[in-house]
């Protein structure tokens, strides 16, 4: 698809591109591995916003819309509380703020589990009011008829098995998983049957090493690690994590920057100079003429 709008970082708003712009398609992106083979990994990061979208957009390959969006901008204590219109003012705000990756939205908790038919409805809304290239949903073999259903009538799925945030209160927990034998035949299990469903992609979250690597050599479809292996056939991370945010940091996680010292030390500043009327100045006033 072809945004038909950038922003324009000199004034902060929106103007229709001189060009069509052509982002990469969820088929060219499964094309990357062939034959169990990935020679260019996928890169894949969260955005929630047109700006972030914007920055991050040129360098990956895949911007997913995550509900981790109910932590990371809403403050929730989990991401169960995250609606489907939370999800589309946010994927459409990504789409909007870029051109080149294809972008990924989550179906939240309790829009898709009850039936393929749910499922339908909300990812049609979500293609339809964003324009995102595919959604992810979780969960293994018994999302598998689903993900067929949605794949047969043009839904491209991305999958995730392993740490499956929505159903942390199932799991008791943010803990890795596959480290007992019951479980990692579990989860190469549930990634194979979401590829043999027709999931173009799967994360594979919070997994011991050793499976991430057998999951990902089971399937011919991507795999996307967070906290999984580098053997997987791409990586994600949100954003904010990577950038410094929080102060806590995962395991599983490089912070490449401390964005977060940053804004807090410009905040310093800024409060520093408004109380000492030294903020606005001459430059920013508008003087009689």
């Amino acid at each position: 698809m072809s945004t038909t709008f950038q922003l324009d970082t000199s004034t902060s708003r929106a103007h229709p591109t001189p060009t069509p712009l052509r982002r990469l398609s969820i088929p060219a992106v499964r094309q990357r591995k062939a034959d169990g083979v990935t020679t260019e990994p996928v890169v894949m990061l969260t955005a929630y916003t047109a700006r972030q979208a914007q920055l991050l957009d040129e360098h990956c390959d895949l911007l997913l819309c995550g509900d981790s969006l109910g932590q990371v901008i809403y403050g929730l204590p989990s991401s169960l509380q995250v609606t489907l219109d939370m999800m589309i003012a946010h994927g459409a705000a990504v789409v909007r703020g870029s051109y080149h990756a294809a972008v990924v939205v989550d179906l939240p908790f309790g829009t898709y589990e009850a039936s393929p038919e749910q499922a339908l409805a909300s990812a049609t809304r979500v293609l339809a009011e964003t324009g995102c290239s595919a959604v992810k949903l979780e969960g293994g073999a018994v999302m598998a008829k689903t993900v067929t259903f949605l794949s047969q009538r043009g839904v491209p799925v991305m999958g995730h098995v392993g740490l499956t945030p929505q159903a942390v209160n199932t799991l008791g927990g943010y803990n890795a998983r596959g480290r007992s034998a019951a479980e990692a035949e579990k989860i190469v299990s549930d990634a194979v049957a979401l590829d043999q469903a027709g999931a173009f992609a799967i994360v594979i979250e919070g997994v011991v090493e050793p499976i991430a690597i057998e999951a990902t050599k089971a399937v011919a479809c991507l795999t996307i690690g967070i906290g999984a292996s580098n053997q997987c056939d791409g990586q994600v991370l949100v954003t904010e994590d990577m950038l410094g945010m929080f102060e806590r940091v995962p395991r599983f996680v490089k912070r490449y920057a401390e964005i977060a010292g940053v804004i807090s030390s410009a905040a310093e500043s800024y409060a520093a100079n408004v109380r000492a009327r030294s903020f606005p100045g001459i430059e920013q006033t508008y003087q009689p003429k």
